[in-house]
């Protein structure tokens, strides 16, 4: 937790109420978001973002797998993530393990929708090789390197980045197979197919401080929250998720006014990812190695 006095609570308190924050943003103003991908070069895909002094990295690793009985004509995502005990005092322990766990649940709800995959931000249907007997399984790690709030935010943006900077080796399926047996596949070692992102979500999570609630909150404005939600939203203005936290209870007219805000703020921050994300893949591009051939 973060120990502030009496006064500093005032002090946040009291600039959220005149929609004039600590760091000088008004209630719906994002800190400054940077991408970088490519960070780390055996996986699939990834991308490091910070948001203001939070700090996270995401990777993707692409395995073959055999599609669930029950989902044949689909290929199946997990998500991890892990926070460092040197992100913050309170992550040494058990506190970074119950936070990680956390962070997941909340991720897979917010990206891959309900059990039914209604609302679905990553289409697992386009992972499907040959339906019901080969598939893309997609493993999403993240880490926490440095945390100042807004955790599911941050990482959100982390996996939007990396799954841009994903490529899936194309796969030859061997014809004349019987229905019974496992078909022979080959991977290509040089052609990759590009990861479809157009429908994954930027999270945006309003923050109760008070009577008001805010955006992309720090560390310290946290600590001051009664209750937080969490809303995914497409670049349709689609809901994708929903999560709420904290133990204060939130009337449902004032559910709604949060989510409308959330639709309202998610397209500027998924077009400012897009732009970021186009520059660092640009810049990754430009520092692949030549090819030979």
């Amino acid at each position: 937790m973060v120990g502030l006095s009496a006064g500093e609570k005032h002090f946040i308190c009291g600039g959220i109420a005149q929609d004039l924050r600590a760091d000088g943003r008004q209630r719906l103003d994002f800190r400054p978001v940077s991408v970088e991908t490519g960070v780390i070069p055996q996986a699939n895909g990834s991308a490091r973002v910070r948001l203001g002094a939070t700090d996270v990295i995401a990777s993707v690793k692409a395995e073959l797998g055999k599609p669930n009985p029950l989902q044949p004509g689909k290929g199946k995502v997990a998500i991890f993530i892990d926070c460092s005990p040197t992100a913050a005092p309170n992550f040494e322990g058990r506190g970074g393990e119950e936070l990680s766990i956390e962070l997941s649940s909340a991720l897979q709800k917010c990206l891959l929708g309900a059990k039914s995959g209604a609302g679905a931000g990553i289409d697992v249907s386009s992972l499907v090789i040959l339906e019901g007997k080969v598939c893309w399984d997609l493993y999403i790690d993240g880490l926490v390197v440095s945390s100042d709030g807004n955790l599911l935010d941050a990482l959100g943006a982390a996996i939007k980045a990396a799954l841009s900077n994903t490529g899936i080796p194309k796969v030859n399926v061997a014809a004349g197979t019987t229905p019974d047996e496992q078909p022979e596949v080959n991977i290509s070692d040089e052609e990759f197919l590009q990861f479809d992102t157009s429908a994954i979500p930027a999270i945006i999570t309003l923050t109760k401080v008070g009577k008001e609630y805010i955006v992309d909150a720090t560390a310290e404005e946290e600590s001051q929250m009664s209750s937080a939600v969490s809303v995914s939203v497409n670049r349709h203005g689609m809901i994708c998720g929903l999560i709420k936290r904290g133990g204060a209870g939130l009337d449902p007219s004032v559910i709604l006014d949060m989510i409308s805000v959330a639709k309202h703020v998610s397209q500027k921050l998924l077009s400012q990812l897009d732009s970021e994300i186009d520059a660092a893949e640009a810049a990754y591009a430009g520092n692949l190695p030549a090819d030979d051939t």
